[in-house]
C-alpha cells in the first residue's frame, strides 16, 4: 500500500510540474542539436503498427544507434543493464557466457526477443542469448514491457524486445570499418556497408569477428558473423525486405572459480580442474542463422498489411567431461523453426482502428547424445536420438479508439492453439490519457502464458532425468500504471511505473517418486515493483539519465526435509518436503543507472555510466544426515560497477574509441553452483566470477 501511495503522490507531482513547466521552459537554454520529442517518438513494437509513445499503454524503452556508439557497452546486455525494471544476467567472465535480459523480475524464457521479426529465443531453452548479437549490426532497440502474448504468444510475459537492424539510407552510400584490441587478447574486426544501388532497390550488409582469451582458463571465444538486409521501397504503397544472418562461434565453458588453495587436478595424465576453472575441458559451438521475407504497405489512409515468412536454425553443440572418473558426453541440440505471421489495420473512423492477424509456428526439435569413456572416446554403440514436432497457430484481433485528444483505449483477445497442451485464450485491455499535450498516464492489464519448452517436454529419459509430455503451460496476469511527462521543451523526460504480475502453474525440475528429476508444474511466483526512470538534457552538451527499481518477488517452492533415493524396484525413493513461500531465487530488489554523455562541437563524444546491484539469494537441498537434508540459502552480495568511454572524430571519416568497462575492478559472482574437489572429496558453494577490469580501443573509417 505504501508503494502505491508514493506512485499517486508522484503522478500528482509530474502534473503539478506540467502545470508550469511551460513558464520554466522559457527560461531555459536549450542546445542547439535537435533531440526527438520523447512522448512523440514512434513504436512498432507494442502495438505491430507505428503509433506515438504518447498512444501505447505499455512502459517502453527506445535506444538507437547513437546511444549505441555512445555507449561502451559491448553486447545488449550491457547497453540495457539496470534501464527501469530491466535486470542483465550472465554466467561469469567467460567469452561465450549466455546472457539473458529479465523483465521486472520475470525470468529470462519470459522475455521475448526479435530481430527484424524474427524469434530469437531457443525454442528448446526458452531464453534468448543476447550476448551472441552483434551491435554493429543494430538501427533501433525497442522494448516494451508488460504482457505481449495478445500480440506475440507464448513467452511475452514479462516483455518483448524488438531490434531493428540497418538499412540503406536514399542518396547516401554508408561504408564503415572498424577494427581494436583490448584486455584479455581480445580484437574485433566488423564491415558494414550500404546503399541503393538502382532506383528503389537497396541493400545492407555487415560482417564481423570477435575473439577473447576470456578472463580464466578455457574461457576463450571465437564468434564470426554476417547479415544482409534488401530492400525494395516503393513508399507506402509496398515495401519489401529480405533479411538472413549468420552466427557461428565456438567457447570454452570454465564454470565456477573453485575456492582458494585448489590444486592442478589431474586424471589418466589429463588436467581437468585448477584454481582458475572447475572445468578446463568443456566446451561449446554454436551455429545460428535466420531468414526472413516481409511485404508490407499501406495503400489508403484506411488500410495497412503487413506479411511474414521466415525460418530458423539453431544448433548447439556441447562437450563436457567429468572429473570424478574421466567419462562424459558429446550432445548436439537442433531447433529449426518455420513460420509466416501477418495482420491487417483498418481505420474505419477517425481516431479508431480495428487490428487482424494470425500466425503459425512449426518447431523441429532433435536431441543427439554420445556417451564418453573414461578416456574421452565414444562408447561404441551408445548413442541415443530424441525428435519431436511441435506447432502452434494464434489468431488474434485489437481494437483501438480515440475519441477525443484526451483518451484512449485499446482491448483486444488471442486465441492460441498448441498441438501438446491444448489452447489458451488471451485477452488485454489498456487505457491512455492525456490531460496535457506532454503527459500521458497508461493503463495495462494483460493475460500471459509460457508453454513447455522441447527440453520441459521431451528430454531424453535415463537413470537421472528425463522430460514430462504432460506439462501444463505457465499463466498469469500483468498489470501496470505508468506516468510519463516531458518538460521544458522536451529537455527534461521522466516516467514512473508500479507494476504488479502472477504465474502460476510454474514449470520447475525436481526428483519425482522414484528419484528422476523431471520438470512438473509445481506451484506459483508473483511479484510487484516501482520503476522510475529521467533524462536530462541536451543543456550545455550534456545529457544525463538515471534509472531505479524496486522490486518484491516471491515465490512458492519445495523445502526437502527428506531425500532418500532408495533402490528402485526394490526399495522406492521417499522425498519428503514441505511447501514454503520466499524470496525468488536470483532476483535483485534494486537496481540503478546513472549515466551522463558529453558530445562537443568538435566530434569529442565521454560517456559514464554506474550501475548498482543489490543482493541475491538462491537455494541448495544439502544433507545433513543422509537421507536427512535442509534448505541453505545462499546470498550473492551487492555490487558496484562503473564504465566509461570516451571516442573522438577526426576529419569526418576516422572515429577513435578508448572504453573502459568495471574500472574499479569491483569482484563479485553472477551466480552459484557447487564444486567438489576430488583430491579432498570437498563440496563447496562456489561462484560464476563477474567480468573484472577490462580496456578496449578501436578505430572506425566511416564514409
Amino acid at each position: 500500500m505504501k508503494r502505491i501511495t508514493s506512485f499517486c503522490l508522484a503522478v500528482i507531482v509530474l502534473f503539478v510540474t506540467a502545470t508550469f513547466g511551460k513558464g520554466l521552459a522559457a527560461n531555459t537554454e536549450g542546445n542547439a542539436r535537435e533531440e526527438t520529442v520523447q512522448l512523440e517518438e514512434i513504436v512498432v513494437t507494442a502495438t505491430k503498427t507505428s503509433e506515438k509513445r504518447k498512444d501505447i499503454p505499455n512502459a517502453v524503452i527506445i535506444k538507437d544507434s547513437q546511444d549505441i556508439q555512445a555507449s561502451g557497452a559491448k553486447t545488449i546486455g550491457e547497453l540495457l543493464a539496470n534501464e527501469p525494471g530491466i535486470d542483465w544476467q550472465s554466467y561469469g567472465n567467460y567469452g561465450g557466457a549466455p546472457q539473458e535480459i529479465q523483465i521486472r523480475g520475470m525470468q529470462g524464457k519470459a522475455t521475448q526477443v526479435f530481430i527484424n521479426g524474427i524469434n530469437v529465443n531457443s525454442p528448446s531453452l526458452g531464453t534468448a542469448d543476447v550476448g551472441k548479437i552483434p551491435l554493429n549490426s543494430i538501427e533501433r532497440i525497442e522494448v516494451v514491457k508488460g504482457s505481449g502474448s495478445l500480440l506475440y504468444g507464448s513467452g511475452a510475459m514479462g516483455g518483448t524486445i524488438n531490434i531493428v537492424t540497418k538499412g540503406p539510407v536514399r542518396d547516401k552510400m554508408d561504408l564503415k570499418v572498424e577494427t581494436g584490441y583490448g584486455s584479455q587478447n581480445t580484437y574485433q574486426v566488423s564491415a558494414e556497408q550500404g546503399m541503393f544501388v538502382v532506383g528503389d532497390l537497396g541493400y545492407y550488409l555487415t560482417a564481423g569477428r570477435k575473439e577473447t582469451d576470456g578472463y580464466r582458463d578455457n574461457s576463450y571465444l571465437r564468434q564470426n558473423d554476417a547479415s544482409v538486409k534488401v530492400v525494395l521501397d516503393k513508399g507506402e504503397m509496398l515495401d519489401v525486405s529480405v533479411y538472413g544472418s549468420i552466427i557461428d562461434r565456438s567457447y570454452g565453458m570454465p564454470g565456477v572459480k573453485p575456492p582458494a588453495g585448489t590444486q592442478d587436478y589431474y586424471l589418466n595424465g589429463v588436467k581437468f580442474y585448477n584454481s582458475e576453472s572447475a572445468t578446463l575441458l568443456n566446451n561449446s559451438q554454436d551455429k545460428d542463422g535466420q531468414a526472413v521475407v516481409e511485404v508490407k504497405g499501406k495503400p489508403s489512409k484506411w488500410l495497412g498489411y503487413d506479411l511474414k515468412g521466415y525460418y530458423t536454425k539453431m544448433v548447439n553443440y556441447n562437450y563436457e567431461r567429468y572429473a570424478f572418473d574421466g567419462s562424459g558426453n558429446e550432445n548436439w541440440v537442433t531447433n529449426q523453426v518455420r513460420g509466416t505471421d501477418g495482420h491487417l489495420e483498418f481505420r474505419p473512423i477517425e481516431g479508431g482502428s480495428v487490428l487482424l492477424g494470425g500466425e503459425y509456428k512449426d518447431f523441429d526439435w532433435k536431441n543427439e547424445a554420445i556417451s564418453l569413456n573414461t578416456e574421452g572416446s565414444p562408447v561404441t554403440g551408445i548413442k541415443t536420438e530424441t525428435q519431436a514436432h511441435i506447432f502452434t497457430q494464434g489468431t488474434f484481433g485489437e481494437l483501438q479508439y480515440r475519441p477525443s485528444k484526451y483518451i484512449k483505449a485499446l482491448a483486444g483477445l488471442r486465441h492460441e492453439d498448441h498441438s501438446t497442451f491444448g489452447s489458451e485464450n488471451l485477452p488485454l485491455f489498456g487505457l491512455v490519457i492525456n490531460p496535457f499535450p506532454t503527459t500521458a498516464l497508461k493503463f495495462n492489464h494483460g493475460k500471459h502464458f509460457q508453454a513447455p519448452t522441447p527440453n520441459d517436454l521431451y528430454w531424453p529419459a535415463d537413470p537421472y532425468t528425463k522430460g514430462n509430455p504432460d506439462l501444463k503451460p505457465e499463466i498469469g496476469w500483468h498489470t501496470d500504471v505508468t506516468a510519463e511527462q516531458s518538460l521544458l521543451d522536451n529537455k527534461v523526460f521522466m516516467t514512473m511505473s508500479y507494476f504488479h504480475w502472477n504465474v502460476d502453474n510454474k514449470i520447475q525440475w525436481e526428483p519425482d517418486s522414484n528419484g528422476v528429476w523431471s520438470p512438473l508444474n509445481l506451484a506459483s511466483y508473483k511479484a510487484d515493483g516501482i520503476e522510475a526512470g529521467v533524462k536530462v538534457g541536451p543543456f550545455y552538451d550534456l545529457t544525463m539519465s538515471l534509472s531505479y527499481t524496486y522490486l518484491n518477488a516471491e515465490e512458492e517452492s519445495r523445502q526437502y526435509t527428506r531425500q532418500d533415493y532408495g533402490w528402485p524396484p526394490f526399495i522406492p525413493a521417499d522425498f519428503q518436503y514441505n511447501m514454503v513461500t520466499r524470496r525468488a531465487t536470483m532476483t535483485p530488489d534494486r537496481l540503478f543507472k546513472g549515466d551522463i554523455t558529453y558530445r562537443s562541437d568538435f566530434g569529442l563524444t565521454m560517456s559514464a555510466t554506474a550501475r548498482y546491484v543489490s543482493d541475491r539469494v538462491m537455494y541448495n537441498t544439502e544433507t545433513t544426515t543422509y537421507p536427512n537434508t535442509r534448505t541453505v540459502m545462499y546470498t550473492l552480495d551487492s555490487y558496484w560497477t562503473v564504465d566509461m568511454k570516451v571516442q573522438q572524430r577526426l576529419d569526418k571519416h576516422w572515429l577513435l574509441s578508448l572504453s573502459g568497462s568495471n574500472l574499479l575492478d569491483k569482484a563479485y559472482d553472477t551466480h552459484l553452483t557447487t564444486f567438489t574437489d576430488q583430491a579432498t572429496s570437498k563440496t563447496t558453494m562456489s561462484g560464476y566470477p563477474g567480468a573484472g577490469r577490462s580496456v578496449f580501443f578501436s578505430i572506425a573509417y566511416e564514409y
